[in-house]
This record gives structure tokens, sequence and C-alpha cells, in this order.
């Protein structure tokens, strides 16, 4: 996982739409990310990201965020992603 993420948000539009998306990652919660390049993964939030503040290479400062998900298909395969990849989320349940 990269320190720094692709890209960086400072509308507020955008930055509330993660803020949505954290509010559908509660720790333990059993979900299916669709994600903006259609793909999808199905697994377990270990811990409900945050929003933070990130720094690119030029130094200019903006908003993402990172979630761990334990694969539910793969055990043993653990996805970290950045919000801004994940276009909807479907609750299954908790673990």
């Amino acid at each position: 996982m990269n320190q720094a993420p692709a890209h960086l948000y400072t509308r507020q539009g955008d930055i509330a739409r993660m803020e949505a998306l954290v509010l559908q990652l509660p720790d333990e919660a059993v979900v299916e990310l669709h994600l903006a390049d259609g793909g999808s993964i199905t697994g377990v939030v270990t811990t409900r990201p945050s929003v933070q503040v990130f720094r690119d290479g030029d130094g200019h400062e903006g908003f993402n965020a990172v979630v761990r998900i334990d694969d539910r298909k793969r055990p043993d395969v653990t996805h970290y992603l950045w919000l801004d990849r994940i276009a909807s989320v479907t609750a299954l349940g908790s673990a």
C-alpha cells in the first residue's frame, strides 16, 4: 500500500461522499464493495476508516481515506483500498 493516495480531494462534495462511505463501513461489517473500475470485493471491514489529510509530492494537501478489507472468499488475502476507488457499498451483515 502506498503511503499517499493517487488522488486528493478538497471540494466539499467529494469529502462529503467519502464521509458517507465511512458511515457504511463500521468495524466488523461484512460488505460487498462495488469498485469504480467495475470490480467488486466481498469481505470484512477490520476497522472503520477515517477521512484524513494527506500531502502529495508537491506539498498540496487534500483528503482521502483507506479501508482494510479481509477477503471473505480467501481469508489469507487482505485488501487496502482508497475510498475514492469505491463506487458503492452493499451491507451483508456482521462478522
